[in-house]
């Protein structure tokens, strides 16, 4: 029974392998292109609450795109710090012709809304574009990104196109967990299933499209309509995890014509979430028990799968014995190739592909405390507690 049970987990892992390698293979880049000398005006939308210490990279970075008609709105969310000063100072300072930049004063948050969706719906409204990037203050672009965003989107008639960044570190806390992001979405999504269920215009089920879909909202470029089609953010208000419940809204909609793509942005974009273990702990207990939406069975299943195939055989690698012994060390070779291959791929930390089982470990107990902390206290971020729906 043992060395049936350690053969099924090795069979997961190669499963989950090739689903990593489908989706490497499908996932695109955006490419550097020449910006057109006109196009439809776009609005780059950035949502900031105490952001002082990111705000000037990410601005200066926006003010500065090639794109020849958008308009950059940035939305202080009730700081506390000098974020909305330095933005002041920067639309002030830096010059381009092509860019039309405001800053907005957030109204009071209203109940039932979670205050990034808040933020992002008022940033929505005040747009005056015919596509909406919405961005995170925290990111930092070259100045070809919105132009070859762009070129994406019209190119695969997307819906919404989800750009994924480089994922920055510092601290060992952060070179731990972070890399964990591509870990999740690419071992256990099946994203190159939606893009060719797309591709090849097939019917396909809203839940189990909704059910495979990701988008990241460090960079969400949507079609105005689109957005609008499927509520904004409005429909999203209380969501914790609001990337990835309108990637979900659009991914369900398929059947009518919406198309979800997810690229890489490597390249073009870079991001540093967190600055220290504390904040990457408090910044994954927010999102972890929320991305389940509710579904409590979904949660506990996932975090069963990731004690039994990405941790436990690094604990069973010093206790079983032979055969199994080469059956779990199978299962850690491939582990660290997937690990490998998304380090690659990303060009994320190699320390916490290197120490896998510690960043695994972490992972965990977030998850336990996003579980406590959602049907206790609550979680806390930027200031504000929330409750997710359990």
């Amino acid at each position: 029974m043992l060395t049936l049970y350690h053969s099924i987990i090795l069979v997961v892992l190669l499963f989950m392998l090739g689903n990593v390698l489908m989706n490497i293979l499908s996932f695109k880049s955006l490419r550097a292109v020449a910006p057109p000398e006109t196009g439809p005006l776009i609005s780059v939308l950035v949502p900031a609450r105490n952001e002082a210490r990111n705000i000037e990279a990410c601005v200066r970075s926006l003010l500065l795109q090639d794109y020849p008609h958008y308009e950059l709105l940035v939305l202080d969310d009730h700081s506390e710090d000098s974020t909305a000063a330095i933005v002041e100072k920067l639309m002030a300072e830096v010059r381009n012709p092509r860019v039309t930049a405001r800053l907005l004063r957030s109204q009071p948050l209203p109940d039932g809304w979670c205050g990034k969706n808040w933020a992002c719906h008022q940033l929505a409204d005040a747009a005056k574009g015919e596509f909406l990037l919405f961005t995170d203050a925290d990111t930092i672009h070259s100045p070809g990104t919105v132009s070859s965003a762009m070129d994406y989107a019209c190119r695969n008639d997307a819906s919404l196109l989800s750009s994924w960044p480089r994922l920055l570190t510092g601290t060992l806390g952060e070179k731990l967990i972070v890399p964990v992001i591509p870990l999740i979405g690419f071992g256990f999504c099946p994203l190159w299933l939606l893009r060719l269920v797309q591709r090849k215009g097939l019917r396909f089920n809203p839940r189990l499209a909704r059910a495979i879909s990701a988008s990241n909202g460090q960079f969400m470029f949507f079609k105005r309509e689109a957005y609008e089609r499927i509520g904004g953010h409005a429909a999203v208000r209380a969501h914790l995890v609001e990337d990835v419940a309108l990637g979900r809204e659009v991914a369900a909609r398929m059947g009518e014509g919406m198309r979800l793509f997810n690229c890489d942005g490597v390249q073009f974009s870079t991001v540093r979430m967190y600055r220290s273990l504390g904040e990457t702990w408090e910044g994954f207990t927010k999102n972890m028990r929320a991305v389940f939406e509710g579904q409590s069975v979904a949660f506990w299943l996932f975090g069963l799968a990731q004690w039994t195939c990405l941790f436990a055989p690094f604990v069973f690698i010093f206790t079983a014995q032979q055969p199994v012994w080469r059956i779990v060390a199978a299962q850690v070779t491939v582990i660290y190739l997937i690990r490998v291959l998304l380090a690659v791929r990303f060009r994320t930390s190699w320390i916490g592909a290197l120490l896998h089982p510690i960043g695994m470990f972490l992972m965990m107990l977030i998850g336990l405390n996003s579980w406590r902390r959602s049907i206790g206290s609550g979680v806390v971020w930027k200031g504000r507690t929330y409750r997710p729906e359990v």
